[in-house]
């Protein structure tokens, strides 16, 4: 009994509440159309303007309460927990249209909206015994009532605009009442009784009751424009307490009948698919993602009324393509129909790839969107807007011996070839989202992440770019190590797009040792010869380059492009074009987009191959290849025995292989176990000379590893100077720096003076090696 006593009070606080509270005018969700439905209407003669106001009027009122709060119960051994919520949300959605007499005065039509929800909810808990006090324990019990009312009608509307001789006026909405349904909830249970207690569980049928009608007058600041007196727009609102009511109008004196009322963008937030939300202008949306644009379109005469809906991107206005005609948007149109006083809204989504530039590669700073209206074939109305779509933001993934600083430049980069909404994130520039170890600083011998957990990290930072950019795509330039860490990530790690894209759109890679480097090969023998553990040299070895490839095969449909680097003819007992690191059939490997850059590795993130190589790969306007790339016949089905016993992904590039691949072939054939090597410290400042022992050979050659600040001068046994590797020059910044003699030299003992321009002590390590073979 004591239960539905509760119920009934809640019921009636609930119709208390109502007296203070108004309903809503609810959008009706348009049923799309297709086909010509509008051109088989024949014309209907467009009577004379009688000066009545006509358009859209939006009436809203919000309320909401809570009380949360703790009570020490009157015994001082337990407490009353309550937790009391209200929500009302009334929303009216008016058509004002010209009234069937036309003399001048309008008529509202609409929907409304009600929706009330009232829930309270308390925990009794206190101590007792049930022993006579021998023994303590809780009893407690739990109460809760919910109400709900909701409703929705359509509705005849009193409106009113009253404009005065001093060009202000006032915009008035009245609503009347409409019928809803109020249900209702009680529920109880207990526990820790000395005799167990049963919980109840009530409801309220669902039972009709009446909601409110709502009014709202603007204040009468507002003032007509002068330079367009027949179109009334604007917004008033009030709060009282924690009641909100809001109105807002579109209005228009001797407009077309049929007309549109409103253009609306929406993208999705990422992570959250289909959690659609609207676009600001300034904010705008990010190339790649899906926009859905909203048109309204009103028929405020007093007949059904049929139209046709188009979307067009219009250049009207743009700088440099202001006479271009307007193009048709893909899929962009629909047939509606519309009763008298009707407002409806069309629905398309679009495709934002490549808006962000032009096709010849300007980048196309605002997208202008047209909606068009036609009756019967013949335009009656159209509305532009403005959309910004900016650039995906770009990922740059370091590689070996390097950190995000060495990117710093590019966000510079790309807002000179774009705008400062073309975005760079250097992985690691926040460590909380995620930071890459590759070895520290040049010659490091500290541990190193494997792949495997930098490429998680890298994971971590996409993630972060897309939720900082709400971007559901990017693309990654990556530098070095860099392409191998980004490779890992797509294979194992990248996660599918709903919209069935890859997340990563593009990869292109610059100076990637996709296959190793023979030089890794020389000096990882010559490091372990001289007892170090220089991890980052490890990773760029042949075997272990070879095992990364036979399980990292799948791409997943991202793009892939990698630019080579060729100043340099040998390296390490090998006649190929490198950069000092990478060779250029390394790098290539199977990729089929690459290209050749006269720079040495270190010098493959500058702004010349930016703009040749890179800059062309990211600024693909509307017309160029949005798709997913085609699988390889590596990456289908039918090669699963390849990756069936893989080496474990978390000691990938952290384990040492045994012996080197032939995996280029001809071109990098095997290493001898090396005849010398040599570790030598060079003071601040200072110079010293090494002996170097030279047998007799078709040809020779001198490895060695020092920072850039290191000079190093080869003489033969007469103290003619040969070779040189100069502090300052390009070849200087090379991770792998070689002196090689392409002729035939005679045994004996040579010295290669080293010397040191900086005022820092410095270390070499070099190793020499003779006969290659072209």
């Amino acid at each position: 009994m004591k239960t539905l006593i509760n119920l009934r009070r809640a019921a009636f606080a609930y119709l208390l509440l109502a007296l203070m509270t108004s309903p809503l005018i609810r959008l009706e969700a348009q049923t799309r159309r297709t086909g010509t439905v509008a051109a088989n209407r024949p014309a209907a003669a467009q009577p004379k303007c009688s000066g009545a106001w006509t358009g859209t009027i939006t009436y809203t009122r919000t309320q909401s309460m809570t009380d949360n709060k703790t009570v020490e119960r009157v015994s001082g051994r337990g407490r009353d927990e309550r937790n009391f919520e209200m929500k009302y949300d009334y929303k009216a959605q008016v058509a004002v249209v010209e009234s069937p007499e036309r003399n001048g005065s309008s008529l509202g039509r609409g929907t409304v909206t009600h929706s009330f929800s009232s829930i309270d909810a308390t925990k009794a808990t206190e101590k007792n015994s049930c022993d006579r006090g021998k023994t303590w324990r809780d009893m407690s019990g739990t109460f809760k009532s919910e109400t709900k009312t909701t409703g929705s009608a359509t509705v005849e509307a009193n409106v009113s605009i009253g404009v005065n001789n001093d060009g202000t006026y006032s915009v008035s909405v009245g609503l009347p009442q409409i019928q809803g349904q109020t249900t209702g909830t009680e529920t109880s249970s207990f526990s820790g009784q000395c005799q167990p207690k049963e919980g109840k569980n009530l409801s309220m049928p669902a039972t009709t009751t009446t909601i409110d009608g709502n009014s709202l007058s603007s204040d009468g600041s507002h003032r007509v424009d002068p330079s367009d007196p027949n179109r009334l727009s604007g917004t008033f609102s009030q709060t009282f307490q924690n009641v909100t009511e809001t109105i807002t109008w579109s209005l228009q004196k001797c407009g077309a009948p049929l007309r549109l009322t409103d253009l609306r963008f929406e993208d999705m937030k990422y992570p959250n698919w289909n959690d659609w939300q609207e676009i600001s202008e300034q904010k705008g949306t990010i190339d790649g993602n899906l926009v859905r644009i909203k048109a309204k379109v009103l028929n405020a005469s007093g007949e059904t009324k049929f139209a046709d809906v188009k979307l067009k991107e219009t250049y009207k206005g743009d700088r440099w393509d202001g006479s271009r005609s307007d193009a048709e948007l893909k899929d962009a149109e629909s047939s509606i129909r519309l009763e008298p006083g009707e407002e409806r809204e069309v629905e398309f989504v679009w495709d934002s790839s490549g808006y962000a530039w032009f096709d010849d590669g300007r980048p196309r700073l605002l997208q202008r969107i047209k909606a068009e209206l036609a009756e019967n074939g013949k335009k009656v109305d159209e509305m532009t807007k403005n959309l910004k779509v900016a650039p995906k933001p770009v990922v740059l993934v370091h590689g070996l011996w390097s950190n995000w600083k060495a990117w710093e430049p590019w966000q510079n980069i790309l807002t000179t070839s774009h705008s400062y909404d073309w975005k760079a994130f250097p992985v690691g520039e926040k460590p909380e989202k995620g930071a890459m170890n590759t070895g520290g600083a040049f010659l490091s011998t500290d541990r190193t992440n494997s792949i495997f957990e930098n490429s998680q990290h890298l994971g971590k930072y996409i993630r972060y770019a897309q939720e900082d950019r709400n971007a559901w795509h990017v693309d990654i330039v990556a530098h070095s190590m860099g392409g191998l860490i980004s490779r890992h990530y797509i294979h194992h790690f990248m996660p599918p797009v709903e919209d069935g894209r890859p997340q990563v759109a593009h990869l292109v890679m610059l100076g990637t040792p996709n296959m190793g480097s023979p030089c890794a090969d020389v000096m990882n023998t010559t490091f372990e010869f001289l007892g170090k553990d220089v991890e980052a040299v490890r990773q760029l070895r042949q075997d272990v380059a070879a095992e990364f490839n036979r399980v990292v095969t799948n791409r997943k449909g991202v793009k892939f492009s990698v630019l080579a680097g060729d100043p340099l003819p040998v390296m390490c007992k090998t006649y190929v074009w490198n950069d000092g690191v990478v060779p250029v059939p390394s790098a290539k490997w199977v990729i089929k987009d690459n290209a050749i850059s006269k720079n040495i590795h270190t010098e493959l993130t500058g702004t010349a191959d930016f703009s040749s190589f890179v800059k062309p790969r990211l600024a693909v306007g509307p017309k160029g290849n949005h798709n997913p790339e085609v699988p390889t016949a590596s990456e289908l089905p039918g090669l699963a025995e390849l990756r069936d016993n893989p080496m474990p992904q978390g000691e990938l590039f952290s384990v040492a292989a045994s012996g080197p691949s032939s995996i280029l072939g001809d071109l990098l054939p095997a290493v001898a176990e090396q005849p010398f090597a040599k570790a030598v410290k060079i003071a601040a400042k200072g110079s010293l000379e090494v002996e170097i022992p030279v047998e007799a050979a078709s040809n020779f050659g001198i490895t060695f590893m020092a920072l850039p600040s290191v000079s190093a001068t080869l003489m033969n046994e007469r103290g003619t100077v040969i070779a040189k590797n100069l502090a300052g020059t390009p070849q200087a910044n090379a991770w792998f720096r070689s002196l090689f003699i392409e002729t035939a030299v005679q045994a004996g003992t040579w010295k290669l003076k080293l010397e040191n321009t900086s005022d820092l002590e410095a270390e070499a390590i070099l190793t020499v090696w003779s006969n290659a073979v072209r």
